[in-house]
């Protein structure tokens, strides 16, 4: 392979491990000032964490010999010493840590769904066994030659031209993130005092510094993969991700301004997150017209699924089902309809529809039951939710003994003196 490709490469995997800081900047200024310190490292802890499951195991369960099999041998390069003597082995190991880095973000992303009142050591026990029991399987299924990769072949024959897309991760990140963020909202339970306006965000300039950094990150994330193809799609996948996530802010603040009189930062940062997620799956398989109308429709989408937690009575603290549960699926469904050359209405017939209906049911099913069976289980063992007064009295001093902020207060002399 080329240097300038595996430049490429690299830079996207630094761009997409970005995205785990940026994810922790979001949740954290959307938290109260006392949980601000838990929130981000719910997801460094995932960084270090899952980054290290991956380089010994996980990357081997995403490969699988045949579409009948559940995920690859775990053992099968414990470590990966084998690949990392074997021949190409640079641009082998680049696509390992590129994969490692979509590990890392889909489960920092589950944890916006327990802000407030989550333990971190029962966190991080449900990170290891999710991230092995889902994550690596499904990545198998959907890029690894799994059955989703074949369901296409399988439903219409080899020659259909018909096959799932999911070009960056709708069902592999966001709806399988977004599914078991459900399972622990409701496994958890709600915060204290839970109602709509239960808190404000404490940060506001902090969730935005977070929304950019992913928008930037988001580059590598979606184009990142075409090191590998040649950067043959690289200009298409480039304008989608940037069109789509502008359409989404707009989306976003209408619906914002119509239900509430007034558009906010924060809506805007929600916005452009909802449309990241929506253009993921889709960003290489849809014209630039048709990317903006994604945006601007999943931005207004999601800026009224938020609210549901509060009509159905699940607290998903951050809106992790509303913004990725819903814009995946809405960015995954969207192809059935407009995908080029395939799509329901554009050139194409009802089977694109049909295979990405499957998959996106068959990932969100399986992904919410295991996890809704993961968290309970460690619920009712070592217990995941903090007590109701470690609650109030604010997660970061009770579980890591810090505060986001030393706020010292200027002493009278000090003050007499300055003026």
């Amino acid at each position: 392979m080329d240097t300038g490709s595996l430049a490429w490469g690299l830079v996207a995997t630094a761009l997409v491990l970005l995205m785990t800081p940026g994810v922790a900047f979001f949740y954290g200024g959307l938290v109260k000032i006392s949980s601000v310190v838990s929130m981000l490292m719910l997801s460094f802890g995932s960084m270090g964490l899952i980054g290290g499951l991956w380089i010994l195991y996980g990357y081997n369960m995403t490969h699988v010999d045949n579409p009948g099999q559940f995920a690859g041998n775990p053992l099968n390069d414990f470590g990966l010493s084998g690949l990392a003597s074997a021949p190409h082995a640079n641009e082998n190991l680049i696509g390992v840590a590129f994969g490692a880095t979509f590990a890392i973000i889909t489960v920092a992303l589950i944890s916006g769904a327990i802000a407030d009142r989550a333990r971190f050591g029962a966190w991080m026990v449900f990170a290891g066994i999710w991230a092995t029991v889902v994550y690596f399987p499904v990545t198998a299924w959907i890029w690894g030659g799994g059955w989703i990769q074949n369901l296409g072949t399988a439903l219409f024959g080899k020659d259909s031209g018909i096959e799932v897309i999911d070009y960056a991760g709708g069902t592999d990140v966001h709806i399988n993130a977004g599914a078991a963020a459900l399972a622990l909202a409701l496994i958890l339970g709600k915060r204290v005092g839970f109602k709509p306006g239960i808190q404000k965000p404490h940060n506001v300039p902090l969730t935005l510094i977070g929304a950019s950094l992913l928008w930037f990150g988001w580059f590598g994330f979606n184009a990142g993969a075409e090191w590998l193809n040649g950067l043959k799609n690289v200009g298409l996948i480039t304008i989608n991700t940037l069109g789509a996530t502008a359409a989404a802010i707009i989306g976003w603040l209408i619906i914002e301004k119509i239900r509430h009189g007034k558009p906010t930062s924060v809506g805007a940062a929600s916005g452009a997150v909802a449309g990241l997620v929506a253009i993921t799956p889709a960003c290489a398989n849809l014209t630039p017209g048709w990317a903006l109308v994604l945006g601007v429709l999943t931005g207004a989408v999601c800026a009224v699924a938020i609210e549901l937690k509060f009509v159905l009575g699940f607290d998903d603290s951050l809106d992790v089902v509303g913004i990725h549960l819903v814009g995946g699926l809405i960015g995954t469904l969207y192809l059935g309809f407009f995908a080029t050359g395939t799509g329901l209405f554009v050139g194409g017939d009802f089977r694109q529809l049909v295979v990405q209906t499957i998959a996106v049911f068959a990932v969100l099913i399986y992904s919410f039951v295991a996890a809704y069976v993961i968290g309970w289980v460690i619920q009712k063992t070592m217990g995941f939710r903090v007590t109701n007064e470690d609650e109030i009295a604010g997660v970061d001093s009770v579980v890591h003994g810090e505060d986001g902020y030393a706020l010292t207060p200027v002493s009278t002399a000090t003050s007499e003196h300055s003026l």
